[in-house]
């Protein structure tokens, strides 16, 4: 089984956030410049960043440098022979977990659920068999006993649904185009009222070779 690290050829009518990767010494203060500070830095090779310390917060060029430094040392750590950097826009939103999983009897399944540090924590998940139609992603986010704050409480921004809605009906059509995906996680899939963006995504898959 191979972990996939190009997710965007699985997930092209999925929304990203604008980024850029390169190795270090190719990230410039213009490109920089055109995703727009605050931004996210991680080591896309490394599949569990936080516990790594391989995803970072940099607010400007200065603090950018001191991050790279960073990853250097943990590049070293971890025997990444030529390391590369992802430098991704700031997406500030509802942490929510999707993802698909092949089972052997029933093929694939679309998951849904709160994400982030709450994923293990409160397990609000809930499940379809692949594809769904947009009824059925409504109901998936209706089940979720954490769906008031899509809503807006507590200062979060008001989700938007109907992105969130097609997100999950176009993430429940992959496995028709490729079988041969094992399992997938966007986690986060951060939601606000510009749409639903796919932040961080594991894709495992037994096609040999890619």
């Amino acid at each position: 089984m191979k972990v996939v690290q190009k997710q965007k050829q699985y997930l092209k009518s999925i929304t990203f956030p604008k980024e850029w990767r390169s190795v270090p010494t190719k990230i410039t203060p213009h490109i920089c410049g055109r995703i727009g500070f605050p931004l996210m830095i991680k080591l896309p090779q490394i599949l569990h960043k936080t516990e790594k310390k391989a995803v970072r917060k940099a607010c400007d060029w200065q603090e950018l440098q001191r991050v790279l430094k960073d990853f250097e040392k943990i590049a070293k750590k971890e025997k990444l022979r030529k390391h590369e950097v992802l430098v991704q826009e700031h997406i500030k939103g509802i942490e929510l977990i999707a993802g698909l999983k092949k089972d052997a009897a029933f093929g694939h399944a679309i998951m849904l659920g709160l994400g982030g540090i709450y994923v293990e924590l409160l397990k609000d998940i809930t499940f379809r068999i692949c594809p769904i139609t947009t009824t059925d992603a409504e109901q998936m986010i209706d089940e979720l006993k954490s769906k008031k704050i899509l809503k807006g409480v507590r200062g979060l921004p008001k989700a938007n649904k109907k992105e969130l809605i097609d997100t999950l009906v176009a993430l429940s059509k992959v496995p028709l185009k490729h079988p041969e995906i094992n399992e997938l996680d966007i986690n986060p899939l951060i939601v606000n009222a510009k749409g639903a963006f796919a932040v961080d995504v594991r894709v495992l898959t037994n096609k040999i070779p890619l």
